[in-house]
């Protein structure tokens, strides 16, 4: 059985884009749930797979990720990894995907759970806001905050690969991705067509689809008035193109094949030797 990549809400498990795509299993109401429950799921789901791949977001909530530490410790299993990249809701949800496009794949686990760290660097990801006061997410100017208090502001945001931040209007515009990308988009409360109007032609997006708004996602961004976006590769060809083109070294903690600098199942890295060989 393919590697089991598994998500701590069903607004994280997005439609697949195509038949070769896998379901996630969804891990909802982990904090909410006796612990020998919890433990049962994620021992049924590695039993099932062999390795498991659990994708949260940053913000998820501290009770839900202390559940996911403690039932790994009480199983004593190392063939779960615990994945939360410092991105959006939206894009790690899009992440998500991704991983479970290339579960298909004869990807080991250890690649296959590297991959997601590798991919976060072809996400563009943001949102247009109706007031950045409480966003801590993305350097504010003061001028900008003062602005955030007049009636009908908006603004522009990029969180991701770098922060960007400019008020609406007609000038305004914001630097994406130099390749070929598709958009998802997740309006909230007073949606605005700027990201599929503006945003989206200047980016060259070759695919546009909506989905509905994270639950975590105005926390997040410290405001329900918003337009959730980002950018991806949606073909699984160059995303497994990416992923093979990458080295792979053995982990000399737990014996798994990975890509990059740290194994994302036993957060081990090399040796400052082998360290040296991989970057140099």
């Amino acid at each position: 059985m393919p590697t089991a990549v598994a998500v701590t809400g069903a607004d994280l498990a997005l439609p697949p884009l195509d038949e070769r795509t896998l379901p996630a299993a969804v891990l909802a109401g982990l904090d909410r749930e006796p612990l020998d429950q919890s433990v049962a799921r994620l021992h049924t789901l590695v039993e099932q797979h062999g390795h498991v791949i659990v994708v949260h977001t940053p913000g998820v909530s501290p009770a839900v990720e202390r559940r996911l530490r403690t039932v790994r410790s009480l199983l004593e299993s190392d063939r779960i990894a615990l994945f939360g990249p410092d991105l959006p809701p939206l894009a790690v949800a899009v992440l998500a995907r991704q991983l479970r496009q290339l579960a298909s794949c004869d990807l080991a686990p250890g690649v296959l759970a590297c991959a997601g760290r590798l991919l976060t660097h072809y996400l563009h990801a943001g949102a247009v806001l109706g007031s950045v006061a409480k966003l801590d997410r993305v350097p504010v100017t003061l001028k900008a905050h003062a602005k955030s208090w007049m009636p009908g502001s908006q603004f522009a945001v990029v969180a991701h690969p770098a922060p960007q931040l400019v008020r609406i209007g007609p000038e305004a515009s914001l630097a994406g991705p130099e390749f070929a990308t598709s958009m998802l988009v997740a309006k909230g409360q007073h949606p605005t067509d700027w990201v599929t109007a503006t945003l989206a032609p200047a980016w060259n997006t070759q695919g546009l689809r909506e989905t509905p708004l994270p639950a975590e996602s105005p926390a997040w961004w410290g405001t329900g008035r918003l337009t959730e976006f980002c950018s991806f590769l949606p073909d699984l060809s160059v995303l497994y193109q990416l992923v093979a083109s990458v080295r792979q070294s053995v982990c000399h903690w737990c014996g798994l094949d990975v890509i990059g600098d740290r194994c994302v199942f036993c957060s081990a890295v090399p040796p400052a030797s082998e360290s040296r060989m991989l970057t140099g």
